[in-house]
């Protein structure tokens, strides 16, 4: 056994508490969402493991939700003031040395270690819940979605990532920077054509080129996931479908993913359950 596979079993042997640790993040975030009246959903891998598990897919070691862009930005403007003192909002503001562009809520408790992650940058990397932020999306072809949001999401992602000085970084920063304008000038110019019956993440999230039919999503309901009840869309086997195909179906035992590289569930004294 190699160190990589020590590192991996410590994880898996603390997958269960991390997943408990994230359930009492995601009540915490439905309870500010409960009282402010914003509207969220579970989402991905969460909702999948609500419908197939009852819970979360017992491989799985993340929770994701998501809200409308505007709902989000009004969660970020709330939450601060409401997240108890073991959680902290980590968006590209509050945290600029973060490697992601997407809004977690990590508990500053703990350490949850992925590939890419940097021990020389400091910045917040403790278990956490992901959120999305979904907008309208255009009536147009699946195949012309994927490509559109794919272009924007690869290339946003290489101009953000960390360049070192050379000439392939040159060339890049010109390619990608190119091709991001260009394919986010046409997702602005289709965007206003038609109707916008489909929602998803916002284009530099959505690398898969996802959509999701209004009429999955909403109006919203209930489901019940590790024992208690959390908003969900309105027909999620519509929504899983768009996003898996044959969701019921369970992957080979080696396209499990497990995100992480390392899981510390906690690192100081106590619980990390303040309130």
């Amino acid at each position: 056994m190699n160190f990589n596979d020590n590192l991996r079993t410590f994880s898996q042997a603390n997958l269960r508490e991390c997943q408990l640790k994230q359930l009492r993040i995601l009540q915490e975030i439905d309870r500010i969402c409960r009282k402010h009246h914003i509207e969220y959903w579970l989402d991905g891998g969460t909702l999948l493991g609500a419908v197939r598990h009852g819970g979360f897919i017992p491989w799985d070691d993340d929770i994701d939700i998501a809200m409308r862009l505007e709902d989000e930005r009004r969660f970020e403007a709330i939450a601060p003031q409401e997240l108890p003192d073991w959680l902290f909002l980590q968006t590209p503001l509050s945290d600029p040395n973060s490697k992601e562009p997407i809004t977690k809520i990590r508990d500053i408790t703990s350490l949850y270690i992925e590939r890419g992650d940097n021990f020389q940058t400091d910045y917040v990397k403790g278990i956490f819940v992901d959120i999305f932020p979904f907008v309208d999306y255009p009536d147009i072809s699946r195949k012309w979605i994927r490509r559109l949001t794919k272009g924007i999401s690869k290339s946003h992602s290489i101009l953000h990532h960390t360049h070192y000085y050379s000439l392939r970084a040159f060339a890049e920063f010109f390619y990608f920077g190119a091709k991001y304008a260009l394919c986010s000038a046409a997702w602005a110019v289709v965007s206003r054509l038609g109707k916008k019956n489909r929602v998803s993440d916002v284009p530099y999230l959505n690398g898969r080129g996802i959509s999701f039919d209004k009429r999955a999503v909403w109006p919203l309901d209930t489901i019940r996931f590790e024992g208690c009840e959390f908003p969900a869309p309105g027909n999620p086997d519509s929504y899983l479908r768009d996003l898996y195909g044959d969701y019921m179906t369970l992957p080979p035992e080696d396209k499990r993913e497990f995100h992480s590289v390392f899981i510390l569930p906690q690192m100081v004294a106590g619980n990390g359950d303040k309130n």
